[in-house]
């Protein structure tokens, strides 16, 4: 056995912070587990001279990323700075240098998975990438190896803390959307630009991988539909508690005879759902597998240490390869080609909210549009508001998103309604 496995950590900001804290805390348990001692002889910061509290004491620090990369004796790359580029190309040329990756990012893997994955069956070296989706949430793993046997029929997600933290406090306060946010960005739970997580472009990323595993077949960021959350309003969380439902942003993937949806959005979920009751930062992940059945894995989704604790499990196993001369090989599993459905050939339910002139008939008139277009009505409420206004709230039955989307085109050229305020899917299956 080595005396030592040599690692060097691209970026020390807060996760790659993390990583080091949890090696020197852990150090000895996880040299027992390797069969080795992990040490981590160089770190690629931005500033040699930022004060880091304690942490990258061990460490050669370095502004050059060839420190590291064309260091023969660094075995293992973590890589925690985040974005496309330059981790990419510091990535593979890691992978082509023979040494092995964990990588933390997102952004990466969803748009480029498929040329690092070959990259590294090439170079005959590992590459794990489980802190991408869920932080500390064990999942890719689970996926890759736990529930292999099983045919994935659907995964559904709450993967970016930030939107479940906004949604949940809009719930439990009766709070509009601006207002949470903005409660949201003192609290450091969302970014200063927050478009990423509340446009629901984060968590397409993370839907991505995770449909690109489960079904066995390609799915890449652009693939994804993404709707955010900032049309969510006050009323809409009303009516859900009224109807029976909690708003949640979800990111959804699911197969079907051959064929991939992969989608985020905002989601009418049952609140008996094992998802409705997770909220503030936490994220959840829900399975339904063919001989598994139903599975949930919940935890913080985001973090120092959660995230940091799925790069070190990455890397204890990374390590433990090398110890033994030998690789996993959990390369790319996307052998199959399946076709991608576009987002009007989804099938839901959707819930709808339209502000309409308070006069005989105008009920009558949108619901002979949503006939003649095949959208069928399973629910009907219509409450007066001022100025000679009533509101309209509406769920249908299962429809195809075009004819839907059909049938609203014409409803907002009518001259009796003001407004459609907010269309929002039901999760499927919910009756």
């Amino acid at each position: 056995m080595m005396e030592s496995i040599k690692v060097g950590l691209l970026g020390c900001g807060t996760v790659g912070g993390g990583v080091l804290k949890v090696l020197e805390k852990n150090r000895q348990s996880i040299a027992s587990k390797v069969g080795t001692y992990l040490e981590v002889t160089k770190v690629l910061v931005k500033d040699k001279n930022k004060k880091r509290n304690g942490v990258c004491l061990h460490a050669t620090l370095t502004t050059d990323p060839d420190d590291i990369l064309n260091d023969h004796e660094i075995q293992i790359v973590i890589e925690v700075m985040g974005g496309i580029e330059p981790a990419k190309e510091y990535i593979l040329k890691a992978l082509r240098q023979g040494k092995s990756v964990v990588t933390a990012n997102k952004d990466v893997m969803a748009a480029y998975g498929k040329e690092l994955f070959n990259t590294a069956a090439t170079a005959n070296v590992d590459l794990r990438f489980e802190a991408s989706v869920a932080g500390g949430i064990p999942i890719i793993g689970p996926l890759k190896e736990s529930l292999a046997g099983n045919q994935i029929n659907k995964i559904m997600g709450i993967i970016n803390g930030t939107t479940n933290f906004i949604l949940s406090k809009m719930s439990k306060q009766g709070s509009d959307f601006h207002e949470v946010l903005a409660e949201a960005q003192r609290l450091g739970y969302a970014e200063a630009d927050p478009t990423a997580d509340i446009e629901g472009l984060d968590a397409a990323r993370k839907i991505a991988i995770l449909a690109s595993i489960a079904f066995n077949s390609r799915v890449t960021f652009p693939d994804v539909f993404a709707e955010g959350i900032s049309k969510i309003s006050a009323s809409d969380i009303t009516y859900a508690k009224e109807l029976g439902y909690v708003v949640k942003l979800l990111g959804i993937a699911q197969e079907n005879q051959g064929e991939v949806e992969a989608r985020v959005h905002p989601v009418f979920i049952p609140s008996s759902h094992p998802l409705a009751n997770v909220d503030d930062v936490y994220n959840a992940i829900y399975i339904e597998g063919d001989a598994v059945g139903d599975a949930m894995f919940f935890g913080r989704g985001a973090g120092e240490l959660p995230t940091a604790s799925a790069v070190v499990g990455d890397l204890i196993a990374v390590a433990k390869n090398i110890n033994k001369s030998s690789f996993d090989r959990t390369y790319c599993t996307c052998f199959e080609h399946k076709r991608i459905k576009p987002i009007r050939e989804i099938v839901s339910k959707y819930y709808l909210r339209l502000t309409v002139k308070d006069r005989p008939g105008v009920l009558a008139g949108i619901a002979s549009v949503f006939g003649n277009q095949e959208v069928s009505l399973a629910s009907v409420i219509q409450k007066r508001r001022q100025d000679d206004l009533a509101e309209i709230v509406m769920i249908t039955h299962r429809v195809k998103e075009a004819n839907l989307q059909d049938a609203l085109s014409i409803i907002k050229g009518l001259s009796s309604v003001v407004e459609i305020n907010n269309v929002i899917r039901v999760e499927a299956g919910a009756e």
